[in-house]
């Protein structure tokens, strides 16, 4: 993986996204989240907002796959957000796939090119990337999959 992608992107002079704001950053968030959820049902997984990791991170949605896949969406309503966010990588260690949701206007230049890339609206999306394939090992799989089976029978973050 090109280490360069792991950096965050400085944040001076960065412009505000119109979208966020118009409607605001977490009114932004919120509809690209629940349409992402939406896109990620239609796909066949069963979803998880704020997924707890093992590591103490939390994903904006995880997502299991009838034959145990796991995937992780990170939701980025403006430039500033993932210009900041150096936690990310960190979540890759816990799905087979993984990637990154923004809205329409969002610059997709910004989202590093070896993730996956889901532009959504409040009413669903669509993958314009597909997140490279990296599988758990069993005993991994094992463990976030109870994980996520748990936290969803706790009502945590479930839609």
């Amino acid at each position: 993986m090109n280490q360069a992608a792991l950096k965050p992107v400085p944040t001076d002079d960065l412009p505000i996204d119109a979208s966020a704001a118009a409607t605001g950053r977490p009114d932004t968030t919120l509809a690209l989240t629940r349409g992402v959820a939406r896109l990620m049902t239609q796909m066949g997984l069963a979803v998880i907002a704020e997924f707890k990791l093992p590591n103490g991170r939390r994903a904006d949605l995880a997502g299991l796959g009838p034959k145990g896949e796991l995937v992780i969406v990170e939701v980025k309503s403006c430039r500033a957000d993932l210009a900041v966010d150096t936690k990310w990588p960190e979540y890759r260690d816990y799905c087979d796939r993984f990637y990154f949701a923004v809205n329409e206007v969002f610059p997709l230049e910004m989202v590093p090119e070896d993730e996956g890339l889901i532009v959504a609206d409040a009413f669903g999306g669509a993958i314009l990337r597909e997140g490279e394939l990296r599988k758990l090992s069993g005993a991994r799989r094992k463990a976030v999959t109870l994980r996520f089976a748990r936290q969803a029978a706790f009502g945590c973050g479930g839609f």
